[in-house]
């Protein structure tokens, strides 16, 4: 039989050559193209994603703060100085902030469920270590490498709940992220003060292998790679290296510029001049190589440039704010750790349930307008904590903390949703990072100018308050009188009630010359976040990523 050059008609095929040259065809069916998973397949585990990585992200940030009611304790075990045992919280910040602004670098390289995973189980196994450990250096070297570990946590997620919900859900998910965000912190200390009270320091950290192993299994699930995930071919050592001396002096220098009378201090300057130098190369370097470990180029993004400026005050109010309230609560009204956790909680439940109504509306608001009015709110409940005297109680910081957490709620979600807004999806990475690194660098700055200035305003008040106490006034001569009486009264001699009486006088002027500086320190918390508003003009576009059309 010969063939027939003949094409067949769409969708058969010929066989034969048939009586006088005609073909004879038999019909073959099309292949069937290979089905795509529907949107509703897509998305379908998106809120278990959300869990898995807000509990990791939770966990990083708890351990920010959680150990600092644990540091006398560590120091009576380990046999450690105050100054030494610092390091157990600077080294674990310090490797945070350094893997924060390359987590959108390494998660191309590895791949983000590797990624991500990986530095769950990081984050697990150094949480073991630190809390078996048996000397300060063991102690410090696991910490430092929780730090690792835990940088991932942060700005990875957040990129991942990006992807993870439809754009029309997008708040949802970054509600869900900043709840974990903004309660972590202030849960840390205490949570941290009733397992030290229960049981013993070690399981500060013990308390995060079974979540991070939940965590963990939970990625390696449901989690998947980016979908335009590009993978370098190569390795910015310089970048990385530069970026690790900026950032880690940078950060050493709040950690301990207080300490060291800042500027006073030769260390001080040279770390200053340090990270100042280091931060123009890196740039100049990142923009002028091809795979940079850190894209600068993003923010040619007029929206997200604006957005990390204001994450980064929104940093240094929060933080600084979040600072001193457990100094005031704990110093002028005598609360303990867990006490003072019980005043904050409620501040706390008002951001999250703020959060979870605003992403829900994520797509309907401007958040121009929002990030406006939590910042309204935030300064309305600084200047009623500024109000606050020795006589005022725990209770009547009730209102002025869900007025603080009803504003930051109202930051947050659409703040974080909207300067992401122009990125493609391939940039959310280093987005997010830029946009967490900003905020937690705030939040350090904000530390150290608030209990720089803490100490400064409490002398200046209290030199202000002895320049009226004098022999030659009757009402100091009446109070010092009257303290005298009744320390008589209770058995106390003559010389030693005088003096004694004048030692109280002291402290109650130092408490009176604190208060006075906490209410200068609260009002310019709030006065902060109001002053960057002005940054909002630069938005395109107040909608959420989802909502403004804008990511492709």
């Amino acid at each position: 039989m010969a063939s027939n050059d003949q094409l067949a008609p769409d969708g058969q095929e010929e066989i034969t050559s048939g009586p006088r040259g005609t073909a004879q065809y038999f019909v073959r069916p099309r292949p069937t193209p290979v089905a795509t998973p529907p949107d509703e397949d897509k998305y379908k585990y998106k809120y278990l994603i959300a869990i898995a990585v807000t509990l990791a992200a939770v966990l990083e940030l708890i351990d920010t703060s959680i150990v600092n009611v644990a540091i006398p304790h560590m120091m009576g075990n380990l046999g450690a100085t105050l100054d030494e045992i610092s390091w157990v919280s600077t080294g674990y910040i310090l490797a945070n902030v350094i893997v924060i602004p390359m987590s959108g670098w390494l998660s191309g390289y590895f791949g983000r469920k590797r990624y991500l995973t990986g530095s769950i189980l990081l984050f697990v196994a150094a949480s073991f270590f630190c809390g078996a450990a048996t000397s300060l250096g063991g102690l410090i070297f696991w910490r430092v490498v929780q730090g690792l570990g835990g940088g991932a946590l942060l700005s990875t997620a957040q990129a991942t709940l990006f992807e993870a919900f439809p754009p029309h859900e997008v708040g949802i998910g970054q509600a869900m992220f900043g709840v974990g965000v903004m309660v972590g912190p202030t849960m840390g200390p205490t949570l941290g003060g009733w397992i030290v009270d229960n049981y013993n320091w070690p399981w500060i950290f013990y308390i995060n292998v079974p979540l991070g192993i939940i965590a963990a299994i939970m990625t390696m699930t449901y989690v998947h790679d980016a979908e335009h995930q590009e993978r370098p071919d190569k390795i910015d050592v310089l970048g990385f290296l530069l970026l690790a001396t900026c950032v880690g002096s940078l950060q050493f220098m709040l950690e301990k510029g207080e300490r060291y009378d800042w500027f006073d201090s030769r260390l001080v300057t040279w770390l200053a001049i340090t990270s100042a130098v280091t931060f123009v190369w890196l740039i100049w370097h990142e923009l002028t190589v091809e795979e940079p470990i850190i894209n600068f180029r993003v923010l040619k993004s007029r929206q997200l440039a604006a957005g990390v400026s204001i994450a980064a005050v929104l940093g240094t109010a929060l933080f600084g704010s979040v600072f001193v309230l457990p100094i005031f609560l704990q110093s002028l009204h005598g609360l303990t750790a867990n006490q003072t956790g019980l005043v904050i909680l409620p501040g706390a439940i008002a951001s999250a349930v703020t959060m979870a109504v605003v992403g829900k509306t994520a797509n309907k608001l401007d958040a121009r307008a929002t990030v406006t009015v939590g910042a309204v709110l935030f300064f309305c409940s600084m200047w009623l904590m500024s109000r606050m005297t020795l006589a005022s109680g725990p209770e009547e910081t009730f209102w002025p903390l869900i007025l603080r957490g009803v504003g930051l709620g109202l930051i947050f979600v659409p703040l974080t949703g909207a300067s992401m807004a122009e990125l493609k999806v391939n940039q959310l990475a280093q987005g997010t990072g830029m946009f967490n690194l900003t905020r937690q660098l705030g939040g350090s700055m904000g530390i150290a100018i608030m209990a720089t200035l803490l100490t400064r305003f409490t002398s200046e008040k209290k030199a202000l308050l002895t320049e009226h106490l004098t022999t030659m006034d009757p009402t100091t001569l009446g109070r010092l009188d009257s303290i005298t009486r009744g320390l008589l009264a209770r058995g106390m001699n003559p010389i030693m009630a005088k003096q004694q009486a004048l030692s109280i006088l002291d402290h109650q002027v130092q408490a009176q010359a604190s208060v006075l500086a906490f209410s200068r320190i609260y009002i310019l918390s709030g006065v902060i976040l109001l002053a960057v508003l002005p940054l909002l003009f630069l938005f395109k576009t107040g909608k959420n990523r989802g909502a403004a059309g804008l990511a492709h």
